[in-house]
């Protein structure tokens, strides 16, 4: 019984989770546009005042939930054992922590995404079903972490098929757990529940293409590959090197005042959306969405703005994820592809920049092409799709590490110790 019961529960509570997170983050946002509506310098108040109440909260009370959560889990899974790792990462504490100071994030009008908060979650509930077994350890834990990462990414872009790629590329980074049952049926129980409260949905909605590119394809892909792999690698060495960038005196901040640093991280969020007319805020997924189905084009630095306040909303070290602003870089991307090559329709450069940007950030091209592709049901793009992660992937890489593991040896890992 446990060894169904207990995981099968589990999957549908991540299913569940996973789709009122949703809902609220976006109610969360779209209260925040209500409030600066028509009075544009309320933004200097309000965000400024979230972003601190935010810091404080995640540092007092919440450690270990901040950021996009997908570090934890791959510390959890790959750094040596510790006992208290799990007790410091993962708990109903954490859960609670990462969606509560989330969703303040998202009444900030902060440029953060909900899905790898939603990737932490899902593992941390299914992580807790352990308590309930007789015999605990490794062998138990980490089956149920991936598991509910898996179900938890699933869940939150409705892509099934993307949740078990990313399990097997990203955290486990070996093909030993395609044969992890536990994941498979995670990844099923939650996509049914998030198919039967949210419907059928592409997160993207549907990529209307034409089935034949031939050659026409060739130099979009190049020039898609080579922007999104150098500005994404461009965002993973800013967010893993800010003492090279960052103010001294705002390094110090960070450290010893963490709350002035809150305020003066808050009215830079604060000011980069008054000044782009509110192009920055959020996580970019109405900006992106408009953008594919052409009924608001951004403005032609709309990639570098939103860029820039991804950076500085990552840096306050609250909860937020990266996989939708990253996606709505992409999509900005494509405005600049599409100048050079204006016969390629808007809506497949739009499928490439977002694979090649979110591809080059996570430098994980399997899970990236296979999200793009099924938010978009943009299957007639698999091939343009696939070479334009592996390229993208391949110039980052160039430069930077994997961010994620990265971050997770960085913050999370003994001093010393590197991941295996």
């Amino acid at each position: 019984m446990l060894q169904y019961g207990l995981p099968w529960g589990a999957a549908l509570l991540v299913g569940l989770v996973a789709v009122l997170y949703a809902r609220w983050s976006n109610d969360a946002y779209e209260v925040f546009l209500g409030w600066i509506k028509g009075r544009i310098w309320l933004a200097f108040l309000i965000t400024p005042a979230c972003s601190v109440l935010a810091v404080f909260l995640t540092r007092r009370w919440f450690s270990g939930s901040e950021g996009s959560g997908i570090p934890q889990v791959i510390a959890a899974l790959h750094a040596p054992r510790d006992e208290t790792l799990m007790h410091r990462l993962f708990g109903l504490r954490v859960i609670f922590g990462k969606l509560f100071v989330s969703l303040i994030g998202f009444f900030g009008g902060m440029t953060i995404g909900r899905e790898g908060p939603t990737v932490h979650i899902g593992a941390g509930i299914m992580a807790e079903t352990r308590r309930f077994y007789p015999h605990r350890g490794d062998r138990l834990e980490r089956p149920l972490l991936l598991a509910g990462a898996a179900a938890g990414l699933s869940g939150a872009f409705n892509t099934p098929l993307a949740g078990v790629i990313f399990a097997i590329e990203e955290l486990a980074r070996d093909f030993q757990s395609r044969t992890n049952g536990t994941m498979i049926t995670a990844v099923v129980f939650s996509g049914l529940t998030s198919l039967a409260l949210a419907g059928n949905y592409l997160y993207f909605g549907k990529i209307m293409v034409p089935q034949q590119f031939g050659a026409r394809l060739i130099l979009p892909v190049l020039l898609t590959s080579v922007l999104c792999g150098l500005l994404g690698a461009a965002f993973n060495w800013a967010l893993l090197r800010p003492e090279v960038w960052m103010p001294r005196a705002l390094r110090e901040a960070r450290k010893n005042r963490p709350l002035i640093y809150a305020l003066v991280i808050g009215l830079a969020i604060a000011a980069l959306g008054v000044a782009t007319g509110g192009e920055t805020w959020g996580s970019g997924y109405d900006q992106a969405r408009h953008l594919r189905v052409c009924t608001a084009p951004l403005s032609q630095a709309y990639a570098l703005t939103k860029w820039a306040a991804m950076v500085v909303s990552y840096m306050l070290g609250i909860p937020g994820g990266l996989f939708s602003p990253s996606l709505s870089i992409g999509a900005g991307l494509a405005q600049w592809v599409h100048a050079l090559f204006g016969a390629t329709p808007m809506a497949a450069l739009i499928a490439l920049c977002m694979t090649g940007y979110l591809a080059a950030v996570t430098q994980s091209p399997l899970t990236s092409f296979v999200i793009v592709m099924e938010m978009t049901n943009g299957s007639s793009m698999v091939i343009p799709m696939m070479a334009t992660a592996l390229l993208a992937t391949r110039i980052s890489a160039m430069f930077t590490p994997p961010l994620y593991e990265a971050l997770a040896e960085k913050n999370y890992f003994p001093k010393g110790a590197a991941a295996h």
